[in-house]
Formats: C-alpha cells, sequence, structure tokens
C-alpha cells in the first residue's frame, strides 16, 4: 500500500536516546510501547494489504489483512470497528507501529485459558475440524477435544459438530507450549446437575409446571422442565383411552402438566395431565342406572368381548356372552368395529373398581319372546341340527334360535347316544315341548311326533295279558324287559320263577325273550310290573285246557278213572297163607 512504505537509506531502528526525545515529543512513555503490549485500537482505513489502527498514538498501527483471513475469506472489518491488538515492533522510521491482532487474540485466549483452568470455569470455542482420536477447537489458540469427551453420550455423527460453537471445560492446560485438552461432556454435565438441582428445587407434588414435549414413545412423553425431562405416561395423559401419545401432542409443542411425584436422587419425575381434570368416575352413579339404555363407542374388540366409551374416561365391557343372543361364541370382530356407534343396556356398575358391564343382546327383545308370539306347545316346527352332545341335540329354528332335543324325546326307542338317530346338518321336524322365555330355554320332541307310544299301550293292554318280551338289562332286585320298542317293564325276583332266583345273570342272558305276564299298571308314572312265573302258570292252565278240548265227547271222568285202573296190577297173593287159613 502506498501509505506504508520503507526507506531503505533509513536504519530500521532508532538510538536510544533518539527513542527517547521522540517520545517525549509525543508525550508517549516507553511502558506504553512495550513490545508484546495488548493495544485497544480503531480501524481507520481497510487496504488491499493493511488495516490501519488508530491506537491512541502519534502513529497509526498496521496489522497485515491476512490476520483477518480465514481460509480465503476475509472476515468483516470496517472503519470504525474497535479491535484489540498486540505491538509487535515499535520502530518509527516507517511512519507506523506494526501491530499483530492473531497475537493478541493468542495470548488473550491463553490468558482465558489459564483462569478457567485455575478456576474451573468454562471456555467457548469452534469445533473446526475431525482428527484422530477428537477434534481440534479454535478458542483463540488451537485446542484439542477428545472423541470421549465431545458428548455425555457417545457421538453418532461427528461431522455434524464441525462449525459448531459449544463450551468447554479445560482438562489439562500447559502455558509455555500453549497447549489445552478441552471437555464439552464436563461442562454439560456440570450444567446437567445445575439444571437439576435449579428444577427439583422448585418441584412439588400437585404443583402445575409447564414443559416442552421433548419425544414421543409408545409409552408416554418426555417433558422437558427446564434442562431435566419427566416421564408423562400414557395412562396419565387422559381419561379416555389412546393408542399412541401422538394422538394427544407433538414434539415441541408446550404444555401444562401436574408433578404426581418425584425422586431426585433416581433423577425420576412423573407427571400427569387427566389429574388436571376431575375424576368421571367420582360421578358415575349419578349419570347411570342399571337397566338405562345408553349410546357409546366401540374403542376397543378382544377375544373376551367389546370396550364401549360411553364419555371421555368411562368405558364399560360387553362381554362376548352379551353381544348376541346366539347360543354360540362369536368373534366380537363379526358384529362390531372400532369407532362404531352402537346402543347398550347398563347391566352392573362398579366404581370402585371403575368396572361398567354392559349387553348389546339385552337391547333388543329376546327371540324367544318373538317365538312365542308365533308358536306354542304343540306347534310342529322344522329346522337344522346343528350340533349334538351326549345329551341331546341342538335345532336352529330360525337363525339365533336354537332349541335342544334331549335324548330322552329323540326316540320312543332307548339309544346311547343322539347321533344313532340325528347328523349335523341334517333338517328335520320336531315339537315345540316348551318355551321358557326367562331361562331362555326351548324344548323340542322329535318322538312326539309319533304320538304317545305310553298312552296307546295302556289303552290297549291290561292286567293279566300275555307279552313276548327280550330281557335288556338285569339288576339285583329283578330283570327289565321290553315289551315294545320305547316300552320297558320290570320283572322283580319273587315273579322270575317258581324256585327261587336270588342273582338272575346265573339264571337269564340279555337279549332273551321269554313271555310275561302284566301283573300291575301305572299310567301316571308308566310303569308296568310283569310276571315270568305266573306267565308260565297260565300258559300251563292254557295247554291243560287246550288238550282237554281236544278230548272226544263220549269220554267222561269215570272212563278216565277206569283207565287208569286197567294200567293198575293187582298185588301178588301168598298161596301157604291162604290154604293155612282154608285149612
Amino acid at each position: 500500500m502506498s501509505e506504508v512504505t520503507k526507506n531503505p537509506s533509513q536504519d530500521e531502528d532508532f538510538s536510544m536516546e533518539e527513542y527517547e526525545q521522540l517520545l517525549d515529543k509525543y508525550q508517549f512513555t516507553s511502558k506504553e510501547l512495550t513490545r508484546g503490549k495488548i493495544v485497544k485500537g480503531r480501524i481507520v482505513k481497510v487496504t488491499e494489504n493493511h488495516v490501519i489502527v488508530d491506537i491512541g498514538f502519534k502513529s497509526e498501527g498496521v496489522i497485515p489483512i491476512e490476520e483477518f483471513k480465514n481460509g480465503l475469506e476475509t472476515a468483516p472489518i470496517s472503519p470504525g470497528d474497535e479491535i484489540e491488538a498486540m505491538i509487535i515492533r515499535t520502530s518509527t522510521s516507517e511512519g507506523y507501529i506494526h501491530l499483530s491482532k492473531r497475537k493478541a487474540d493468542a495470548e488473550k485466549a491463553l490468558n482465558q485459558l489459564e483462569k478457567a483452568f485455575h478456576h474451573d470455569s468454562w471456555i467457548e470455542g469452534k469445533i473446526v475440524e475431525k482428527v484422530k482420536n477428537g477434534y481440534r477447537v479454535d478458542v483463540g489458540v488451537p485446542t484439542f477435544l477428545p472423541e470421549s469427551h465431545a458428548d455425555i453420550r457417545k457421538v453418532k455423527y461427528p461431522e455434524k459438530l464441525i462449525g459448531q460453537i459449544f463450551k468447554f471445560k479445560i482438562l489439562r492446560f500447559d502455558r509455555k507450549t500453549a497447549n489445552a485438552v478441552l471437555s464439552r461432556k464436563l461442562y454439560l454435565l456440570d450444567e446437567k446437575e445445575r439444571r437439576k438441582a435449579r428444577v427439583f428445587n422448585q418441584l412439588e407434588k400437585g404443583k402445575k409446571v409447564k414443559g416442552i414435549v421433548k419425544s414421543l414413545t409408545s409409552f408416554g412423553a418426555f417433558i422437558d422442565l427446564g434442562g431435566v425431562e419427566g416421564l408423562l405416561h400414557i395412562s396419565d395423559m387422559t381419561w379416555g383411552r389412546i393408542r399412541h401419545p401422538n394422538e394427544l401432542f407433538t414434539v415441541g409443542q408446550e404444555v401444562e402438566v401436574m408433578v404426581l411425584d418425584f425422586d431426585e436422587r433416581e433423577e425420576k419425575i412423573s407427571l400427569g395431565l387427566k389429574q388436571l381434570t376431575p375424576d368421571p368416575w367420582s360421578t358415575v352413579n349419578q349419570k347411570y342406572q342399571i337397566g338405562q339404555k345408553v349410546k357409546g363407542k366401540v374403542v376397543s374388540l378382544t377375544d373376551f368381548g367389546a370396550f364401549v366409551e360411553l364419555e371421555e374416561g368411562i368405558e364399560g365391557l360387553v362381554h362376548v356372552s352379551d353381544l348376541t343372543w346366539s347360543r354360540k361364541t362369536i368373534h366380537p370382530k363379526k358384529i362390531l368395529s372400532i369407532g362404531q356407534e352402537v346402543t347398550v343396556s347398563i347391566l352392573d356398575i362398579n366404581p370402585q373398581e371403575k368396572r361398567i358391564s354392559l349387553g348389546l343382546k339385552q337391547t333388543t327383545p329376546h327371540p324367544l319372546e318373538l317365538l312365542q308370539q308365533k308358536y306354542g306347545p304343540g306347534s310342529r316346527i322344522k329346522g337344522k341340527i346343528t350340533s349334538i352332545t351326549d345329551f341331546g341335540a341342538f335345532m336352529e329354528v330360525e337363525k339365533g334360535v336354537e332349541g335342544l332335543i334331549h335324548i330322552s324325546d329323540i326316540s320312543w326307542q332307548k339309544i346311547k347316544h343322539p347321533s344313532e338317530k340325528l347328523k349335523v346338518g341334517e333338517e328335520v321336524e320336531a315339537i315345540i315341548l316348551n318355551i321358557d322365555v326367562e331361562k331362555h330355554k326351548l324344548s323340542l320332541g322329535i318322538k312326539q311326533l309319533e304320538g304317545d307310544i305310553w298312552e296307546d299301550f295302556f289303552q290297549r293292554h291290561k292286567v293279566g295279558d300275555l307279552v313276548k318280551v327280550k330281557i335288556v338289562r338285569m339288576v339285583n332286585f329283578g330283570v327289565f324287559v321290553e315289551i315294545t320298542p320305547g316300552i320297558e317293564g320290570v320283572v322283580f325276583l319273587s315273579e322270575l320263577d317258581e324256585r327261587r332266583i336270588d342273582n338272575p345273570q346265573e339264571v337269564f342272558q340279555i337279549g332273551e325273550e321269554k313271555m310275561a305276564k302284566i301283573i300291575k299298571l301305572n299310567p301316571q308314572e308308566k310303569k308296568i310290573s310283569l310276571s315270568f312265573r305266573q306267565a308260565q302258570q297260565e300258559i300251563q292252565k292254557m295247554e291243560y285246557q287246550k288238550y282237554m278240548q281236544s278230548q272226544p265227547d263220549r269220554l267222561t271222568f269215570g272212563d278216565l278213572i277206569r283207565e287208569q285202573l286197567k294200567n293198575i296190577t293187582p298185588p301178588k297173593t301168598n298161596k301157604k297163607t291162604n290154604t293155612k287159613k282154608e285149612g
């Protein structure tokens, strides 16, 4: 630059006498112009190669423009800006005092490092590049930041730190070598402790506090209360039901919550939002009564039932057994859907356990009530067999209406299992025996289609009749016999035979057929007593009478006697005895 030129004909340095005279002329002291002294000044001119600075002396200071460059770019400077610089050379032969901003900055930085190191304070710096095992940080002088001290947690993306300005604590410092090792982690930990103490000193259970939503998880939201995070669990967000916290919150949102509990040592804070409003269960008995029909929204479906929201925070369970009147268990997903509005009936209320039992089927008439309006006992009805059990078969008479055909009402004959007569899917006709709406039971019968065979039997038979029977069971008091299919009677021990029989199994066999005489009839109890013994006597009598009827009419009783006497041989006589008598 034209303003700063060097005259080679002049000596670079003055003699001490000339220098002191010059200082006196400008009222300067030697102390004020000490090399290495840091002075303040104001930029008066910026040229292509230098920055001219007024430092309060007669002569102005000059700083090379390179000292204001950061790489290829020059820092923004303009006349009037105040800066600090270090005196490098006090020679005035060129008309200027040589200054260095970089050395002034470095000296200040070393002073700040030394002060921070000895006072356990912090210093601000800029991470400029990644180096082996750490980072280079510019704090006015180059310093080193180990990787392990870059953050509290391991840094996943080191490149994101480059160019950022942070605060650091000093791990090691050597003034002579101008070497310093920094720690951002220690600074962050100290700040965290200070924030923690500040936050926990202000906490009280039940107190309302404001915070910022820091993050959201499936189980809750973490709220920043000023450097310390508290957990707002999903169960404490609303009295109602939500599937995920993002239904209510977004990251960065400001919220007001209540402090439920906290532990400073564990650094745990439990927060609540729903606690800011009254618990709806506290007034549930005033709003709802058993038997009341109310509208609600299906909020959840499970294998065992459906949860219906009656209002925010009040949910009831419709058990799977209360979904439909059908005897079959139907999964709730086949009947209801999430978000569907339904009308339900309140079956039970338990405010203490926060439970309400609801019914969906109870809002409509029982199908048996409608069936009862169309049919009565004795009506014939057709249907399809839906299932078979050991005790009977179920028949669907209308959609959603099933009746039971008990095994005893399937056939007049004795059967061991309903499958002997019926099959699932088979369409059959039955008679309605009984409709019990209160017990939700429909009794059906098939054998009744044939009429009452007992009634028919008692009309056609009387005491004394001989019937052919088949032994079907043996018991300790006699044997049971089948008279006709579906009609059984009993032969007691005393009526088995003329001779005494204590164990029927020793004399008779299952399936053996014999003639029996009806000796007792009880139509009311449908009981029949028979006798093998009397039947045998009756048969013998009948055979005798038949025999007598087959003889000629001239034959009399006297003829029979004479016929018998002819066959009698007279006894032999003793001749000797007779002779003596005669003599």
